[in-house]
């Protein structure tokens, strides 16, 4: 029997689909970023988590000055509003081995965020 950390880590990868988020209300989601990202986030310098400011386009893992987990430095991933969804429903099924301890389960709330940080520019 193999230990399910390993299984995590050596499955197989699965096709995905990519669902756009719903519109989102972007007073909403300022909000929800000062009350459930804010902690370990900051729009424009890296702290527990990396900076938020220009993340839509970018490439996962690849903000200067932030130390991200190999898996994420390593991923192919470009911040999208699809995979931002993806990310915030379910951060390890995106990336395995990712490091963010934290995810939003509602779908209206998750859209809340992504209008919220598309207006990051």
């Amino acid at each position: 029997m193999l230990p399910a950390g390993l299984f995590a880590q050596t499955r197989p990868a699965q096709a995905r689909v990519w669902v756009t988020p719903p519109p989102g209300d972007v007073q909403r989601g300022a909000a929800l970023y000062q009350m459930q990202c804010a902690a370990c986030h900051a729009v424009d310098q890296n702290q527990t988590g990396p900076a938020h400011r220009g993340i839509l386009g970018r490439r996962v893992g690849s903000l200067p000055g932030y130390k991200y987990s190999a898996a994420l430095a390593q991923s192919r991933l470009r911040w999208t509003a699809q995979t931002l969804n993806a990310w915030l429903e379910d951060p390890e099924s995106l990336v395995v081995g990712q490091r963010m301890g934290f995810q939003v389960d509602d779908a209206q709330e998750r859209a809340d965020l992504i209008a919220f940080l598309a207006t990051l520019k």
